[in-house]
Order: structure tokens, then sequence, then C-alpha cells
């Protein structure tokens, strides 16, 4: 691929088209597990660390998104927690100790289902959250990179990874290292893993939908807040989840 924008167009889409056919039947059985949760007044869990945050942004609190659903993040330990703001740092998500306090600050109960999402797959903080989730009985459906996390040795102390524990696994199609242009003198530009797994996302989420509507439910969606009457649509439905989703900061 040559260097440059056209070449990383090039790039994206082709990894994007061999995702989706790849990951078509796994998007298929993420939507089941999900439509299943929300059907029973469940509510989606999504949870992603470093650049894995923007797949949880994507599911939470999106216009054209589902309504119940809940944004965790590591600044829930400070924010919600009352962990010092010093905690917070680029190796957190290597700390397995975080996960059963983050798990334990989620508004979760026992119908709800969980997104994590993690490029490598390995770090400490999402593999002991995933075992967590698995623990108490929840579905979880894991966004990763096969090819990055099967040249990864995992940071927590079982050995495992995020994708062990995972009732459906994607694969965001991602290389190894993320980027995907190499470089004359050695590495390489142009990530893809945060557009593929927005493309993964956003594919449950349709699914979803149209599984509530072939059960005869009216599925709870959002509309952008910059609409007319957006504010009003997303506050009636958010209240009939009243103290189980948040947005975050």
């Amino acid at each position: 691929m040559t260097l440059n924008a056209e070449g990383y167009l090039a790039m994206v889409t082709e990894t994007m088209n061999r995702v989706a056919e790849s990951q078509r039947d796994a998007v298929g059985r993420a939507a089941d597990l999900i439509a299943e949760s929300v059907g029973a007044d469940g509510v989606v869990h999504a949870f992603g660390t470093g650049h894995s945050e923007a797949l949880a942004m994507e599911i939470a609190g999106r216009a054209g998104g589902l309504v119940p659903t809940n944004r965790i993040a590591l600044r829930d330990l400070v924010l919600l927690g009352g962990a010092p703001v010093d905690l917070l740092g680029p190796t957190l998500e290597r700390d397995p100790t975080v996960a059963h306090r983050l798990y334990a600050l989620a508004p979760v109960r026992p119908q709800d289902v969980f997104v994590l999402a993690s490029n490598s797959g390995v770090n400490g903080a999402m593999v002991e959250f995933a075992s967590v989730v698995k623990e108490n009985g929840h579905a979880l459906v894991a966004i990763t990179s096969a090819q990055h996390s099967a040249r990864m040795t995992s940071r927590h102390p079982s050995g495992r990874k995020l994708a062990d524990f995972a009732d459906v696994v994607l694969d965001n199609g991602a290389p190894y290292g993320d980027a995907t242009l190499p470089l004359p003198g050695g590495g390489a530009v142009g990530a893809v893993s945060s557009i593929t797994a927005a493309l993964l996302a956003q594919q449950i989420t349709v699914e979803v939908v149209a599984r509530l509507l072939t059960a005869g439910q009216q599925p709870p969606v959002y509309l952008s807040a910059n609409i007319a009457g957006g504010d009003e649509h997303n506050n009636a439905l958010e209240a009939r989840y009243s103290g189980r989703i948040r947005r975050g900061a």
C-alpha cells in the first residue's frame, strides 16, 4: 500500500470488508445475547481502556444507539469510588486489582450483559474484569484483535486473555501493533482498530434492534440531542432506566 491518505483508505476499506464478512456470524450471536438482555429489561455495560474506550462510547449514549447502555471507565474509581486522582495513569489498565472495585461501582443487575473491548486482550484490569463478569453469571461479548492477542503474553497472573472468558469473541481485524502502513525505517502508521471496532459495534446495534422489532418490542433508541424533540424523547426513555445507566465524564 502507498504511504498516503489514499493508501490508508484502501487499507481501511479492505480491512473493514474482511471484518464484516469474517465476523458476520459472531455479530449475530452477540446481537442474540444483547437482544435477550434488553428484552428482559437488561442493560448493556460497555468497557474499554486506552483507545478501546472509544468502543464503549460507540455503544453507550450514541444517537441511533440503545438507551439501556452504561459506560464503564477506569476513572470511575475516582469519580464514583473516591480514589485519589493520582491513581489514574497509563499503566492502570495493567492492574488486575481494580477490576472488582469497578464492577462493584457499576449499577449491575443479573440480566445485564457486558461488551468489553481490548485490542491486545492481555492487560490485567480487563482480563480480571472479564473474569468477574463471568463469575457473576453475565453474558460477555469481547472485541479484540486475534492477531495481536495471539502474539502477546498475558499480563494477568492467570495467564489468560480477554477472549478466554467471552461467550462471543469478535475479531477487529487489526494487525499486530494496530498500525497498517509500514515505514521505511521500521514501524508503521495508520491504526485501524478503532474504526473496525466502531463498525462491529454499529452492526451489532442494528441487529439487536432488528431482533427486538421481530419480537414485537419497541426498541429504546436514542435520537440526537441536537435535533428538535431529541432531549424530550431521550429523557423519557432514560427515565425507565433511572440509576442504571451513566454517560460518564
